[in-house]
């Protein structure tokens, strides 16, 4: 098995391209030469991989990608194991439906970010996807299990519909941040526009967020002050326009 696979971009995008089969999983049990044969969708016609990407070693679920993603659609969806770098910002739908492993993003992520497939009642069902930068809209939304861990700015409708899990957001939230929450945890470390449907609960020391936070900074290398391990949370109970049983935990100093 080698160390890793790794894929580097082989030029600049001019469209779309939908590559849903990037998942550290899959390759455990392909060669690059296997690897380069995968469908993708570019523009909306049929190729594959290999005529974008470079690749290299194979046989291993340890996968880095290189270069500007924003393009590139979908990737780790449905993914299960392993581990996944992208080494730049990355288009909409990571982690779309991903049961396991981890995604980490050393760049900004798309729209629906560890979200679901379109008509789809849930998305991420388990698993990690960290992004050291900014989301686009509906980050986790309607979440199963999990947690995506976001850095940056989150945007409009941030774990919106979530059934559980957990979504952290470093700075702020976009507008109807856990609207229709059922279950599950949105920590905010910065301010976050909460709907009207968010009760005040308590002010506390949350017990799992210290853990969580910790989890972050020394096993996934997530820079996460001590201010924030041992600070306390503002709960706000929610949906109540849904179940009631989700959370908003909004940073409210050490």
């Amino acid at each position: 098995m080698s160390d890793a696979v790794t894929l580097s971009l082989a030029e600049r995008l001019d469209h779309g391209l939908v590559a849903d089969c990037i998942a550290a999983d899959r390759f455990a049990g392909l060669d690059a030469k296997h690897i380069a044969e995968l469908p993708v969708v570019h523009g909306g016609r049929a190729a594959k991989l290999g005529a974008f990407f470079k690749i290299r070693g194979g046989r291993s679920s340890v996968v880095r990608i290189e270069g500007d993603l924003t393009q590139v659609e979908a990737i780790g969806a449905g993914m299960a194991g392993g581990e996944l770098t992208i080494d730049g910002n990355v288009g909409r739908d990571l982690g779309l439906a991903m049961s396991g492993g981890r995604i980490d993003v050393r760049g900004n992520a798309g729209d629906n970010a560890g979200g679901a497939p379109p008509g789809a009642a849930r998305g991420m069902t388990g698993g990690e996807i960290i992004v050291r930068g900014n989301v686009g809209d509906e980050a986790g939304a309607r979440m199963r299990r999990g947690i995506v861990a976001v850095t940056g700015n989150g945007g409009r409708g941030t774990g919106e519909g979530m059934i559980a899990g957990t979504v952290v957001v470093f700075e702020r939230a976009g507008p109807g941040a856990g609207r229709f929450l059922k279950r599950g945890s949105i920590v905010a470390l910065a301010p976050i526009d909460r709907p009207g449907t968010f009760r005040y609960a308590c002010t506390y020391r949350p017990p799992h967020v210290g853990l969580l936070l910790r989890y972050l900074r020394d096993r996934a290398g997530v820079p996460v002050a001590d201010r924030y391990v041992a600070g306390k949370y503002a709960r706000y109970s929610g949906d109540l326009a849904e179940l009631g049983k989700g959370e908003i935990l909004q940073w409210a100093g050490e």
